[in-house]
């Protein structure tokens, strides 16, 4: 096959493989959706090592080791195709196409609701089983996966607010924003301000340690939350804890740990909340709970079925052996082993008092989203969906069958990163996940979805292909692996539709071609960012509002840009600087962001935008210039505008800076205002800065869709 080489120079693959992989690897590669070569733009192909095909392959059970492997492997891989009759998973989307099925077979589709149908006329949406028998007696069964065409277009369009809710501390929480908070952000928000809705990060659950990995992007489960976020007090049993002296000593304690981060300037400890918070829900589970709330839990217990009981375990037994699980007794490392059911059995008074987090967790989560949509938000909470979970973690523990082992989730060299990226995150594998009909996937949405309005999927390209790296090789010898997009989106329009509610992509960066135009054929909006928003197939001058597609999320920022302020200001290019993080010159860096926002600025100047402090609107240029960057948004038709809750009170930092580990503290600072002084919800609420902001959008209309 014709491909460039990369720039790189990879080491000799496995058993005498030269570095560039045979015709036949090639072809193997591609039959198990390993991609061979990418292309990272329109003029340049980059082949795969041979040695990252066949570990990617490894991973797939599939031997790739010699010539002789190879050539087995292809021969039975060709068979296979040739004689299955169905694939593990099929779709059929709800407007009226079928999918092909070999002529004459005979049909039996056994729904979800147990009923028998012989073809596909009215199939109810769901994911029912399907039984084909050939012309010639042959007969397979496989998943079949109905789904609405397309998710529904939200209505009208809306603003929100884009908040860390750790960073969001209040006079009520524990040291860091908690779900108490986001109610009563999301109650003013909808109340006072005519918000649509609010988005925060993934609220999963980390995993344990010292210190705890505060990124929420890395996660112990993306199935079952934090019970880190709880309101403590507003847990019901709270109330009847019989001792109170201990109870008043843990709040003075919390007090303590919010005066530091908010008077003393200190950055959020979530260890320490976490230690807190979990010493206070030691004594409230003492109280009894009432015939209702024992109901209620038991009623959660069989919803949640074994997913939650191995969530609880992998938590019991992480207190006893640490939060590495590969690195426990070798009998632990099987959630289905003997010892691991003995041990389960031993442990259930923790395993118990873990479920019983969960539970909580999930009512006050609950309980958010009902505040905001009781406060007229047509949305509520956005809640994220992170790209992958923590090796070590429950989720990789209890379904280790659905992880590729020895590979791990990262992104190929780019004009950002030429080192490439690995982000530690083990990727589902595509032939299990299709076996299973997605299950893992479908239960985790499922769990979502009862207490999201919308769920932002981080890394939505995700859906169609990952760039997997071999452990313990740089990220620049990975490949992409491709997953079946079809039936990933059939799955993630079904569940959205059936709980009512929007999906967000981000698809920012770059973007294999058809995959906006295929999301966006399904109703899945994508995430537009005014910096990024140029004509890069033409002049490469910023986009003007009427060419920015409508069916998106629309921001200034994110959590991994500098805020607005900062960008306005160049201040951004010093932080990199003192981080030394820069790979040019700091004057060479320093008039490119110049001229990047000059180009910005004199185009919000031509549309009449910029206004000034005239009319005592503004306090500062700067001010005036974010106005003036929302008022951009407001002209373009993106369906949904987000206000970075920082950039409300003009935050200078960013919660996170790509690249830095212990240089910078990522995913632990509380919102500031423009001195760097920490602000609460009740100043937030107070600011005459954010009020002036947020008129903006108010004065346009853009309030509830």
């Amino acid at each position: 096959m014709a491909a460039e080489r990369s720039a790189e120079t990879p080491a000799e693959g496995p058993e005498g493989f030269a570095d560039l992989p045979s015709d036949d690897l090639c072809r193997l590669a591609e039959l198990h959706g390993v991609a061979p070569s990418y292309q990272p733009s329109a003029d340049r192909t980059v082949t795969a090592s041979a040695t990252a095909l066949t570990l990617a392959l490894a991973a797939l059970d599939v031997d790739a080791s010699t010539p002789v492997a190879v050539s087995a492997a292809l021969a039975a891989r060709e068979r296979e195709s040739g004689e299955r009759l169905l694939p593990p998973t099929l779709v059929c989307w709800g407007d009226g196409d079928e999918p092909a099925l070999p002529a004459g077979s005979r049909l039996r589709i056994e729904t979800e609701d147990g009923e028998t149908r012989d073809g596909f006329d009215r199939l109810p949406p769901g994911v029912h089983r399907l039984t084909a028998t050939a012309p010639d007696g042959r007969t397979a069964t496989c998943h079949l996966v109905v789904a609405p065409p397309r998710l529904p277009t939200p209505t009208g369009r809306s603003y929100g607010l884009l908040v860390q809710l750790y960073s969001l501390l209040s006079r009520h929480s524990w040291g860091m924003g908690d779900l108490g908070d986001l109610a009563e952000l999301a109650t003013w928000a909808g109340r006072a301000l005519g918000a649509g809705f609010v988005q925060v990060n993934p609220l999963h659950a980390a995993v344990p340690g010292t210190p705890t990995d505060p990124s929420p992007y890395r996660p112990s489960s993306r199935r079952f939350p934090d019970p880190v976020h709880l309101r403590v007090e507003d847990v019901p049993e709270f109330a009847h804890v019989e001792d109170r002296e201990r109870l008043g000593e843990l709040r003075e304690r919390a007090g303590r740990l919010r005066e530091a981060v908010l008077e003393k300037g200190e950055l959020i400890d979530r260890d320490a909340v976490w230690q807190a918070k979990r010493e206070a829900l030691e004594l409230v589970r003492e109280v009894p709970l009432g015939p209702g709330r024992r109901a209620a839990y038991v009623d959660f217990l069989a919803r949640e079925g074994q997913a939650l009981e191995d969530h609880a375990t992998w938590c019991a037994l992480a207190e006893v052996y640490g939060s590495d699980w590969p690195r426990w007794p070798e009998g632990l490392r099987d959630p289905r082993s003997p010892e691991t059911a003995r041990a389960r059995g031993e442990l259930m008074d923790r395993v118990d008092f873990h479920c019983r987090l969960a539970w909580l967790t999930d009512g006050q989560l609950t309980a958010a989203q009902r505040a905001a949509r009781e406060a007229g938000m047509p949305v509520g909470i956005v809640h994220d969906l992170a790209v992958g979970v923590h090796p070590g973690g429950a989720d990789a523990w209890a379904q280790q069958e659905y992880f590729a082992a020895g590979m791990s989730v990262g992104a190929p060299p780019d004009a950002f990163n030429a080192r490439g990226q690995d982000w530690g995150l083990p990727p589902w594998r595509p032939d299990r996940l299709a076996e299973s009909g997605y299950e893992p996937y479908r239960r985790l949405l499922q769990g979502l979805f009862r207490y999201a309005g919308a769920l932002r999927i981080d890394h939505v390209m995700g859906l169609f292909r990952l760039w997997w790296v071999p452990q313990g090789h740089p990220p620049t010898e990975g490949t992409y692996v491709r997953y079946d997009a079809e039936a990933m989106l059939a799955i993630l329009v079904l569940e959205a539709s059936r709980a009512g509610a929007v999906v967000i992509g981000e698809d920012l960066g770059t973007v294999e071609p058809g995959v906006r135009e295929t999301l966006r054929a399904r109703g899945v909006l994508g995430t537009s960012v005014l910096w990024f928003e140029r004509d890069w197939d033409g002049d490469g001058r910023p986009l003007p509002p009427d060419s920015w597609r409508a069916d998106c999320l629309a921001t200034a920022t994110t959590h991994d840009l500098p805020s607005t302020a900062a960008r306005l200001s160049g201040e951004h290019v010093e932080l990199r600087d003192r981080l030394g993080l820069l790979t040019r010159p700091l004057e060479e860096e320093r008039a490119e962001a110049s001229a990047d926002t000059r180009e910005w600025l004199e185009l919000l100047s031509r549309l009449g935008l910029l206004r000034g402090t005239h009319g005592g609107r503004c306090a500062s240029e700067e001010e005036a210039e974010i106005q003036a960057v929302h008022r951009f948004l407001l002209r373009t038709p993106a369906r949904m505008i987000g206000v970075w809750l920082p950039d409300s009170v003009g935050d200078r930092r960013p919660q996170n800076l790509p690249g830095t580990w212990d240089q910078y503290p990522n995913w632990r600072l509380p919102i500031a205002d423009a001195e760097g002084r920490p602000v609460t919800l009740e100043e937030l609420a107070a600011s005459p800065r954010m009020w002036a902001l947020l008129e903006v959008l108010r004065e346009a209309g853009l309030r509830r869709g």
